[in-house]
């Protein structure tokens, strides 16, 4: 009897190279959908290039962004110090790439901490409901009703000034809204058809949690996370210009502003290029959640 001469399916490199394949077909419509908006277009640019400033910092500074050279401080911008020097005569320059360091850890962290807080909590209150749900919400009620910098400064003042403090205190008054969101998707979801028929196949509230309801919310989570990120620069630089956030010589840029305020009528630069830089990035990050809800949000289609 002879062997059958036919390739087994999934054998060939075209099989295999087909998960690959599918995978850079939707990265790429991914970025051609971001691509499309200008606005998105040029705050994915903004991010990429924070991105890419943190991590190449020490390659692109011009200058030790905590070297004091009092013999040229508050130089305006010029050839040998692009954006200018400070009273201490260090590259304003130099400290603004460096301050992206900082900006990016307390973005990044904050983030990564809120997101499955609040996702956690919002997806248990929603499925569970009931005195769960009353008990979780009200605690959420208690966090919102506070203004978030009020908030955050309370924290602060309570554990004391320090970047981690200061992550500490934005990530909780962050994730209320990300909490309110999650339940919200929830309510909407636990009453569906697929989950009713999952629930009849013997599957746990765990695993319907895991499997089914969270992968859903995570979209909408996403797209509220990247929103939040501009308050949190703002937040995180409002903490450490009234001295709550990153300490001196740390070139933080709300630090930087605090310091220059005193010469801002005489050295406008000390106050205008960290101010800019606050201002592009928060915008930067709302363009791009805005972009990311026409993409990841089905109901905007």
């Amino acid at each position: 009897m002879s062997m059958s001469s036919e390739p087994v399916i999934g054998s060939s490199p075209a099989a295999k190279n087909g998960p690959i394949r599918v995978r850079g077909a939707r990265l790429f419509n991914f970025l051609r959908l971001l691509a499309k908006n200008p606005l998105t277009a040029i705050g994915s640019l903004i991010v990429l290039s924070l991105i890419v400033i943190a991590i190449f910092a020490p390659w692109l500074a011009t200058h030790d962004p905590l070297v004091q050279d009092l013999a040229n401080a508050l130089q305006a911008p010029g050839a040998a110090h692009w954006f200018g020097t400070d009273e201490f005569g260090r590259d304003v320059y130099s400290r603004l790439v460096y301050g992206s360091r900082i900006t990016l850890y307390i973005v990044a962290l904050v983030s990564v901490t809120v997101g499955p807080i609040g996702l956690m909590l919002g997806v248990v209150a929603g499925y569970y409901g009931g005195i769960v749900d009353t008990i979780l919400m009200r605690i959420t009620d208690i966090f919102i009703s506070f203004p978030s910098l009020v908030l955050a400064l309370a924290f602060v003042a309570a554990l004391g000034p320090g970047l981690e403090h200061v992550v500490i205190a934005i990530t909780l008054t962050a994730w209320p809204p990300i909490a309110r969101l999650a339940r919200a998707e929830t309510l909407s979801l636990r009453q569906a058809d697929f989950v009713s028929a999952v629930k009849l196949q013997g599957a746990s509230s765990l695993r319907i949690l895991v499997h089914h309801i969270v992968p859903l919310c995570l979209p909408s989570v996403i797209i509220r996370i990247t929103m939040n990120m501009a308050g949190i620069i703002l937040t995180a630089a409002g903490l450490g210009f009234l001295g709550l956030g990153a300490q001196p010589p740390d070139p933080e840029w709300g630090v930087m502003i605090s310091a220059g305020r005193r010469y801002m009528m005489e050295c406008w630069w000390l106050v205008t290029i960290p101010g800019l830089a606050i201002l592009m990035n928060s915008l930067a990050f709302n363009f791009l959640g805005d972009g990311l809800r026409d993409i990841l949000d089905p109901r905007t289609e």
